[in-house]
């Protein structure tokens, strides 16, 4: 890979810009790879936690909860997701506003989490994880450094 600039140069370069354009160029990526299946993220996040539910499913205000902070989505861009899946036919909410996958719930889920793997491996191509773990660990510390937060599950 040819890299922008020489070290010494890297090293100047401003943090914001680039992990502006790491964030663009890898979330439209992710984006791509699930529109293939037509979905967006926000769904396809709802779709994620259910499936790691048991029978008895998720709670539907805890999902919420839980969710809205991705992406500075928030509780309504939450309940439209929720909405959305429900519309499909993709999970069923009982009268105790428990969320449920149904089968082409399911099906979609993983058709998808194979495309979305496939996408990662794109995404960290030549870059191992001893890499991944350091760069991550950058962002964490200059997140920290000025006060902000950032968490993922």
């Amino acid at each position: 890979m040819n890299y922008s600039h020489d070290d010494a140069g890297l090293a100047r370069q401003p943090i914001g810009y680039w992990s502006w354009a790491a964030h663009e160029a890898t979330v439209t990526h992710i984006r791509s790879a699930l529109a293939e299946h037509g979905l967006t993220q926000p769904p396809w996040w709802v779709l994620n936690q259910l499936d790691e539910a048991d029978e008895e499913g998720r709670d539907r205000a805890e999902l919420v909860t839980m969710l809205s902070g991705y992406l500075d989505t928030g509780a309504d861009g939450m309940e439209e997701a929720i909405a959305d899946v429900l519309a499909r036919g993709l999970a069923t909410e009982d009268s105790g506003s428990r969320l449920r996958l149904t089968p082409e719930g399911r099906a979609l889920r993983e058709k998808t989490y194979a495309r979305v793997v496939r996408a990662r491996a794109e995404i960290h191509e030549g870059i191992d994880d001893t890499e991944f773990v350091a760069a991550l660990k950058v962002l964490q510390r200059m997140i920290h450094n000025v006060g902000g937060k950032a968490w993922h599950h």
